[in-house]
C-alpha cells in the first residue's frame, strides 16, 4: 500500500523528471520503485517519450504492457478491495493526449511535461493512505531532494528545459515549449546536495546545454556554469552532454582545459556533414563550420573524447551525400558515435518534404555507418591497451566489476570489465561507486579490459 511504481522511457531528461517526482512523492509519504518488473505497486506511472517513431512506439507498447498488468493486479485484489491506477505522463502525452486517450481508456489519467504539480496531487487524492493524501508543509513550500534512479554515484543535471532551435525534423520545441535556463545559483546548490549524498559524478544535460543563460543573462554561460560547477559542487567529474554545434560557447572548452574534474568529453549531435542537407535542417551551421569546431575542440583539448549522433535518411538525402557522411566519419574519426534514421513527425519543417527515403534503403544507411564505426572504435581501443586509466566502478555482473572512464558516459559508452578475483586472499573486493587505477589488457569494438594497478 501507499506505493508508486515509475517507469521511465526516453533520454536522460525525463530521468530528471521521474527523480523530481519520486522525491516529491517520497516526502509526502509514499515508497518509490522505478522497476519496470516491480509488480505489487498501488501506482504505476509511465514516464512517456515523443521523440522519434520508434520511441513513441515502444511508450504505446508499455502503455499496453501496464494496462495489462493493472487488470491482473485487480482482479488479484478484488476481495481486498486494493485497486491499481496507472497514470501516463510526458512527452508522448503532451502531444497526443486526445488521440490516446479514448484508444486506452484503462488508463486513470494523462499528464503532459508541465503539469508535475497535478500529477502529485492526483496521485495523493486517490491513494488510500492518509498519511500521503496531506503532504507535510516543507513539501509545500520547499522542493524535496530527488530521488536518484541512478545508481547513487553519478546523476543528471538538467540546466534548462525546452529549446529554441528550429531544427526542421525535431518536435522537441513542439512539445516542451521555449528555453528556460535555470539559474546558477540554483544548480550549483543542487549540484553540491548531489555530493553530499554521495554523487561522484555529474552530467550536465539539457536539449541544448550551449544555449544556457542566454535567455536568463542576456548571453551564453555555460562556461561560467562549469567554471562554478569545478569550484564550489565538489564533484570529482563533471560531464558535458548535449551540446549543438552553431555558436558553440568556446569558453567553455577553455573552462575544461583548466580544471581537471572536468571530464576531457563532449557529446555534439552533429546530425550530418553535408551543407545542404545542413541548411536543410536548419542547423545553422554548415561543413566548413562543423570542421573548423571539431578541429579547435581537438587543438585546444588533447585527447578529447567526442560522441556525435548522425541522422541517415533525411528527405531527398541522395546516395553521393551519403556517401559524404561516409567520408566523414572515416576522416574524423569520433571515439562514440551513434544514428538514427530519419523519422518524419507531425508538425515539424521536415514534414512537408516527404519521406522518400525507404525503411530499407534507411536500415541499409545505419547499418553501413555504425559498421564503420565499430572498425574504427576498435582501432581506437586497441591503441588503449598497456596504457592506465582512473575509472569509476559502475557495477558488477558475473564475474566481472563493470566501470567507466572520464572518456565514457554511463549507459551509451564503452565499458571497462575489471575481472573479479576468485582466488580467496589475492586482492580485496571493489566497491561500486569508487574510483580505481586500471591498466588496459584487452580491447574489443565497445568494452575494454582491465587489470587493477
Amino acid at each position: 500500500m501507499n506505493s508508486v511504481n515509475i517507469i521511465t522511457l526516453g533520454c536522460s531528461k525525463n530521468t530528471v523528471d521521474s527523480e523530481n517526482v519520486a522525491g516529491r512523492l517520497a516526502a509526502a509519504g509514499f515508497k518509490v520503485y522505478f522497476d519496470r518488473r516491480h509488480n505489487d505497486c498501488d501506482t504505476v506511472v509511465v514516464n512517456t517519450c515523443g521523440f522519434i517513431g520508434d520511441a513513441k512506439e515502444e511508450s504505446v507498447n508499455v502503455l499496453l504492457e501496464q494496462i495489462e498488468a493493472k487488470r491482473f493486479f485487480n482482479r488479484r485484489h478484488a476481495r481486498d478491495g486494493r485497486q491499481r491506477q496507472l497514470v501516463a505522463v510526458g512527452c508522448l502525452v503532451e502531444r497526443y493526449r486526445n488521440e490516446l486517450r479514448p484508444e486506452m481508456p484503462e488508463v486513470d489519467a494523462w499528464f503532459g511535461v508541465h503539469e508535475w504539480n497535478e500529477i502529485i496531487t492526483r496521485i495523493a487524492r486517490e491513494t488510500s493512505s492518509t498519511r500521503a493524501t496531506s503532504p507535510t508543509s516543507s513539501t509545500r513550500t520547499s522542493s524535496p531532494a530527488r530521488q536518484l534512479s541512478t545508481p547513487r554515484h553519478y546523476a543528471y543535471l538538467k540546466i534548462s528545459e525546452g529549446c529554441n532551435r528550429s531544427c526542421s525534423y525535431c518536435a522537441i520545441p513542439l512539445i516542451r515549449g521555449r528555453h528556460i535556463s535555470r539559474p546558477i545559483e540554483t544548480l550549483v546548490a543542487e549540484a553540491r546536495q548531489l555530493v553530499a549524498n554521495g554523487v561522484k559524478e555529474i552530467i550536465l544535460i539539457a536539449q541544448d546545454t550551449t544555449y544556457y543563460g542566454l535567455d536568463l543573462y542576456g548571453r551564453r554561460r555555460l562556461g561560467d556554469l562549469m567554471e562554478q560547477l569545478a569550484t564550489a559542487s565538489g564533484a570529482q567529474w563533471i560531464r558535458l552532454h548535449y551540446t549543438y554545434p552553431t555558436s558553440f560557447p568556446v569558453d567553455a572548452i577553455e573552462v575544461m582545459r583548466r580544471h581537471d574534474n572536468i571530464c576531457n568529453y563532449i557529446d555534439i549531435p552533429l546530425q550530418h556533414i553535408n551543407s545542404r542537407i545542413l541548411s536543410s535542417m536548419q542547423r545553422g551551421i554548415d561543413r566548413e563550420g562543423t570542421l573548423a569546431l571539431l578541429q579547435r575542440m581537438r587543438d585546444r583539448l588533447p585527447g578529447v573524447s567526442i560522441r556525435t549522433t548522425l541522422i541517415v535518411g533525411y528527405p531527398g538525402e541522395s546516395e553521393a551525400e551519403f556517401e559524404e557522411l561516409k567520408q566523414f566519419v572515416r576522416e574524423a574519426r569520433f571515439d562514440r558515435m551513434g544514428c538514427f534514421a530519419y523519422s518524419p513527425e507531425e508538425g515539424t519543417p521536415a514534414e512537408a518534404l516527404g519521406d522518400p527515403v525507404s525503411e530499407d534503403e534507411k536500415t541499409r544507411r545505419v547499418g553501413e555507418l555504425m559498421a564503420l564505426q565499430e572498425q574504427i572504435s576498435l582501432e581506437r581501443n586497441e591503441a588503449r591497451i598497456g596504457q592506465i586509466y582512473r575509472v569509476l566502478v559502475d557495477r558488477r555482473e558475473g564475474d566481472f566489476y563493470i566501470a567507466r572512464t572520464e572518456y565514457d558516459s554511463p549507459e551509451v559508452d564503452d565499458e571497462v570489465l575489471i575481472p573479479v578475483p576468485h582466488t580467496p586472499g589475492t586482492a580485496a573486493p571493489l566497491h561500486i561507486g569508487e574510483f580505481y587505477t586500471v591498466r588496459i589488457t584487452r580491447a574489443m569494438e565497445n568494452d575494454l579490459m582491465a587489470e587493477l594497478v
